[in-house]
């Protein structure tokens, strides 16, 4: 049954031979590896506009459009700096890859916990985001989002668990669909706004500079620098491109850039000649379209369309990350499971990490986006600071061999400078918001990830051949002792003597008096049955099935180096649910010597029911 489900919601397994098979063509990666930031188009400029009218609300579509354009040229700086990493690293440049080759191991898990943590934000931060911006048009949502956004998890996570390919072909449709629409509404609004009938949403006026501050306009700038999170998925993603994967690569990351560029800077200048501010229930794109279209069916497209990818741009963290972790995991610094593939040809169990995490996030902050800003983007330009900084030492050691180096390491030493005071102001500005949570958690990740390969390579230690000699090794000879754990006897318990008797010399069934009146009654029923194997009886007087038989195990092995064996006699049942309806004894027994004796093999031999 659980196979079954488990088929139903995910497919039936792919060959590792179908692997070339599920690579992207430019469009579909367009798709999967850029819904993040061509999303971010719909709350970066109303975050913008949050800041700016908390001190002057008339004022702050002025002050927006100096912003996006800061934002927009920062954006083609580090989209050009990206493109060198494509090219320099076409297995895969992501910021860990490139930190961790060029400013070592602590630099490249720095990287990495920022990444990761960024990743789930991003998952957290898009569906809020489409959930709200839906809200917006059906205001009976109002006081569910929480639960759509945990809803809309869930869905992503069985959709990616399908593949690659399949999720590609899903998303496709909503990401081009989002990028029309976007491109219809300014359209249209530049030529209402030339004929002079757009409408103005709010009557707009200009404060002094000194009437909102600096810091509120660095705080602004920061909090619009979600619109370049996901720049970098590309670069990350370069092994999902078909063949040549780096040219495919880096003509999808300039249609990202120029898409991303031409829809946020139109957003804003719409917004800003209509006068658009905060309001509430009302996001900001949501003013700008409904103004744009008079609120008619066009109005609902858009609406309907940002949520679409919204949600799914939530679809970037769960192409990148997975593939993250598994080079980390890879490393020694995170656990093994999440290096192999699953069944689908992705890697499942990084997957559902991510999925698990990004709805523990979104349940802690009740979906709420602008709860969630906050920690949003500290750790991608962190992560933008060490790649391009990275990639500054890596043209700088290959400056020999390299033509033209003094352009490329121009464009990534400035994209380094760039984005490393970019990532000041954000932590700066946003710290007592909620940037501090990210900027402790980086620190932790990285504890976490050197302890997890402390733990490998003590493990590995202990585990090494070095030292032993093969040819002593195989004329060691150790003494065994042999124990047939029984409770009854049935048709199962005669098949595991059956079994036992082939283990050694020294075999005797162990029963453990869990109510002190089960002696004589299993003694009645072994003489019977017992074909001459010694009943040993432990008393339990305190009911425990696992100390008893520890302490008479610790009693056998005077010998350190005696091997004790216990076999467990099991059934298995022919359903999967009816287990439930059995004491799972022999599972408790297993784990308690696991981890409490020494030179102990316990295994099972089923007895199976029709």
């Amino acid at each position: 049954m659980p196979n079954f489900v488990k088929r139903t919601l995910v497919g039936n397994p792919l060959a590792t031979a179908a692997l070339a098979h599920q690579r992207l063509t430019k469009l579909k990666a367009l798709a999967v590896l850029s819904s993040d930031a061509l999303s971010s188009v719909a709350y970066a400029t109303e975050e913008i506009i949050l800041v700016l009218s908390s001190v002057a609300v008339a004022g702050a579509a002025n002050f927006s459009m100096g912003i996006a354009a800061a934002i927009t040229l920062l954006l083609l700086i580090v989209g050009l700096s990206y493109r060198q990493t494509i090219y320099a690293y076409p297995n895969g440049g992501g910021s860990y890859i490139v930190a961790k080759e060029n400013l070592g191991a602590r630099a490249g898990l720095v990287a990495a916990a920022a990444l990761m943590i960024d990743y789930v934000l991003t998952v957290a931060v898009s569906i809020a985001a489409g959930v709200e911006n839906l809200a917006s048009a059906l205001p009976a949502m109002h006081g569910h989002n929480a639960f759509y956004c945990l809803l809309f998890i869930v869905l992503l996570t069985l959709i990616n668990l399908r593949g690659v390919k399949e999720s590609a072909s899903i998303f496709a449709a909503p990401t081009y669909f989002f990028i029309g629409s976007i491109v219809l509404m300014l359209g249209v609004g530049g030529y209402r706004y030339l004929m002079g009938t757009l409408p103005t949403v709010a009557s707009v006026a200009t404060p002094a500079i000194s009437s909102i501050g600096w810091f509120v306009i660095l705080r602004a700038f920061s909090s619009g620098c979600t619109a370049m999170t996901g720049v970098e998925a590309i670069s990350n993603g370069i092994p999902a491109f078909e063949k040549p994967e780096s040219r495919n690569a880096s003509v999808t990351l300039g249609w990202l850039v120029a898409i991303l560029a031409v829809m946020f800077i139109g957003i804003t200048a719409l917004g800003h000649v209509m006068g658009v501010g905060a309001a509430e229930n009302q996001t900001y794109l949501a003013q700008v379209s409904r103004g744009v279209f008079n609120g008619g069916p066009l109005f609902y497209m858009v609406q309907f369309a940002t949520m679409a990818i919204l949600v799914l741009a939530a679809n970037t963290s769960y192409a990148d990350f997975p593939r993250l972790s598994s080079l980390i995991a890879r490393d020694g610094y995170l656990p093994r499971q999440l290096t192999g593939l699953g069944d689908r040809l992705v890697f499942s169990n990084g997957i559902i990490l991510l999925g698990a995490a990004s709805f523990l996030l979104t349940a802690l902050f009740q979906g709420d986006t602008h709860a969630l800003i906050p920690l949003y983007a500290v750790g991608v330009f962190l992560s933008f600071t060490l790649s391009q900084s990275g990639m500054v030492v890596h043209w700088w050691r290959l400056r020999a061999q390299t033509p033209g180096f003094a352009g490329k390491i121009g464009i990534n030493a400035l994209g380094a400078v760039v984005t490393a005071v970019v990532t000041v102001i954000i932590a700066g500005t946003k710290f007592l918001t909620g940037a501090w949570i990210v900027i402790g958690l980086i620190p932790l990740f990285v504890l976490l990830f050197t302890k997890i390969h402390s733990h490998y390579a003590h493990t590995n230690a202990q585990l090494s051949l070095a030292g032993i000699d093969p040819q002593a090794e195989a004329g060691q000879q150790v003494d065994s002792t042999v124990l047939l754990l029984v409770s009854t006897v049935h048709r199962g318990v005669l098949g595991a003597m059956r079994y036992v008797r082939t283990l050694g010399p020294d075999v005797r069934a162990v029963y453990i008096d869990l109510n002190g009146d089960g002696a004589a009654r299993i003694a009645d029923i072994w003489h019977q049955w017992g074909q001459g194997m010694p009943l040993v009886v432990l008393d339990s007087p305190y009911r425990s099935v696992t100390e008893p038989l520890i302490t008479y195990i610790g009693k056998l092995q005077t010998d350190p180096d005696r091997i004790v064996t216990v076999v467990i006699p099991e059934f298995v049942t022919h359903r999967w649910w009816e287990n439930a309806l059995h004491n799972q004894t022999a599972f408790l027994i297993k784990w308690a010597l696991l981890f409490c004796r020494r030179r102990v093999v316990v295994t099972s031999v089923p007895q199976f029911l029709d």
